[in-house]
């Protein structure tokens, strides 16, 4: 099962001063995309191979993330944000993803894309609008 939300692990990396989204930081953030039989939610450590999805146009650990939003704050809330990530070509079928330093290995957020996607030809996650109301991270 696929539970939407940050990782607990990522909360306490933040707070132990073991992440860093800022530009030219010696962290590289990725995603990995994963089959309805992933078992995958906050309690998630790291990234695993676990109900990695496998198909045409995906490779095992998923793709680099490209920071749009460096961090920054509106209000009461700091944000950060990637870029568009997409697959093409894509033949696959996929349920959810891991955002995950890989750096370390570290786990920082699950997504559920609410049900099974099965691209034909190519695959994009759009990230929400890089704001404190709906980046895809985000502390209030």
């Amino acid at each position: 099962m696929i539970t939407q939300g940050q990782c607990t692990i990522f909360k306490k990396n933040c707070l132990s001063a073991l992440e860093n989204f800022a530009v030219g930081t010696p962290y590289t953030y990725k995603i990995a995309l994963y089959t309805a039989s992933a078992d995958l939610d906050e309690t998630t450590l790291a990234y695993t191979s676990v109900g990695e999805v496998v198909g045409t146009g995906y490779t095992a650990a998923g793709k680099t993330l490209t920071i749009s939003q460096v961090p920054t704050s509106s209000g009461v809330t700091a944000y950060i944000s990637f870029s568009n990530v997409t697959w093409n070509p894509a033949s696959f079928t996929t349920r959810g993803a891991l955002i995950y330093n890989s750096t370390t290995g570290a786990a920082v957020a699950v997504l559920n894309f609410g049900a099974d996607k099965t691209p034909t030809t190519s695959f994009t996650i759009t990230f929400p609008t890089a704001d404190a109301t709906n980046a895809i991270i985000r502390f209030s």
